[in-house]
């Protein structure tokens, strides 16, 4: 089985619904420099869509599956047994498994602390250092746009007390760093950016964030789940001195994450829960080894995939926009696409309600925003800080690509897109004014 599994590499694809054999439109030669008349197909079983949503989350690579397996069959111990060989070889996995995420963000594994999850990373961060420094430091500054689980956070220790500054975006979605330097006051704890946005993709200027709250002697927590293992990510060149981390962000299994917490200078954190004092008394409960081991190896083959992955997923990204914007009109791209990561690609089609679009295309995996947040109806919080419109705003749809993603795949749902997107302005009355060069933000609605 672990033979077999190995050989999946490139050929394994999660199942998908497209009818089988489904031919697919010919994409223009002129977005391609060159002949590209396809007539492509897509091998499905017609059970599932197809996925494009890899800001949610991300298959498991049959690879770090293969990797996890034996930890739960046979090596089963528990890792904190120190007295027989199962624990021994359960306690051996987990540490290779810290240096494998080490390695990956340039840290030593003492730094590394084992979580269930960026969320728990980013609540140990943000509450962890807040509540240990709180007799002196009782400022935080953030963003507008970070993760809900870091804003909520912050809003908790508002609660608590704390002064929390929410720094504003520009339109691109980055933060103005002279802004956060100016922001930092004498009592200020902790600095919170985000480094890549895991609605719009824009990557943050970590390094130079880095060297202002280096400048001012103030802790910098970054969450990196939507950039580790996607991007290079350095702790040291971006003088980072805590970052969360998820499994399930980069191929690995769900239910696990990890924390780096920087040793020189040490970083202080308040424990938020009490048990038997594992991962250095930060993050008590057992350790489960065979989520551990996964998230290690996803962290090594990251460390060797990484480049052809981003390469790959350029290119998709690249072609996906190109068929969309070459059949329609009014489409914004939302954030900096010179500074983003293009595995997510956020778009917003005027006159068309996300949701809409999103049941349109049932056979399609994609997300109007975050999975945190996409139960609600009101506009992205992270939209509405960018200065998008309210209707742009109700418009938008993610495309999440991934190591997996398939030309095939892309060419669909751009087509599939586009025919949708042209089916629901058809009905929509306010693309008719558009199309009749009606300035619709002109428009005195009230009195209509």
């Amino acid at each position: 089985m672990s033979a077999l599994l190995r050989n999946l590499r490139l050929v394994w694809r999660p199942p998908s619904r497209i009818t089988s054999q489904m031919t697919l439109c010919s994409i223009p030669s002129k977005l391609l420099g060159g002949e590209y008349d396809m007539a492509m197909s897509v091998e499905t079983n017609d059970l599932r869509a197809l996925y494009l949503d890899a800001q949610a989350t991300t298959p498991l690579d049959p690879r770090v599956l293969d990797a996890m397996l034996p930890y739960f069959i046979n090596n089963y111990g528990n890792p904190h047994s120190r007295t027989h060989a199962y624990g021994w070889e359960s306690e051996a996995a987990v540490e290779k498994a810290r240096s494998q995420v080490a390695a990956l963000i340039g840290a030593q594994p003492k730094e590394i602390i084992f979580t269930s999850g960026a969320t728990e990373s980013n609540n140990i961060s943000i509450k962890g250092v807040s509540r240990f420094y709180a007799e002196k430091k009782k400022h935080i500054v953030t963003t507008q746009t970070e993760h809900k689980c870091v804003l909520d956070s912050c809003r908790a220790m508002e609660a608590e007390g704390f002064d929390v500054t929410y720094l504003p975006v520009n339109r691109n979605g980055l933060v103005d760093v002279k802004q956060l330097e100016d922001a930092i006051r004498p009592d200020t704890a902790l600095v919170s950016v985000m480094m890549v946005n895991n609605e719009i993709g824009v990557t943050q200027p970590i390094a130079e964030i880095g060297a202002v709250c280096r400048k001012h002697k103030v802790f910098f927590h970054t969450d990196a789940a939507q950039a580790v293992g996607k991007i290079r990510v350095d702790v040291e060149d971006m003088m980072v001195d805590l970052m969360s981390i998820s499994g399930h962000k980069i191929y690995g299994p769900k239910g696990v994450g990890a924390l780096y917490l920087r040793r020189r200078p040490r970083v202080r954190v308040e424990a938020l829960q009490s048990g038997g004092g594992q991962e250095r008394g930060i993050r008590s409960g057992t350790v489960p080894t065979p989520l551990v081991v996964g998230l290690g190896s996803a962290c090594e083959i990251a460390v060797h995939e990484m480049e052809y992955d981003h390469r790959h997923v350029s290119r998709l990204s690249d072609l996906l926009v190109a068929l969309i914007t070459s059949e329609l009109t009014h489409v914004v791209r939302n954030g900096d696409p010179q500074r983003s990561y293009p595995g997510c690609v956020n778009l917003s089609f005027a006159c068309v309600e996300g949701e809409s679009l999103l049941m349109a295309m049932k056979d399609v995996a994609l997300s109007s925003g975050s999975a945190c947040t996409s139960a609600s109806l009101e506009p992205s919080y992270v939209l509405r800080a960018i200065g998008a419109d309210e209707d742009l705003a109700h418009s938008s749809i993610r495309f999440g690509l991934g190591r997996f993603t398939s030309e095939e795949e892309v060419v669909y749902t751009a087509r599939k897109c586009v025919r949708e997107v042209k089916k629901l302005r058809e009905m929509s009355p306010l693309w008719e004014m558009v199309q009749e060069g009606v300035d619709l933000k002109s428009i005195q609605w009230t009195q209509h």
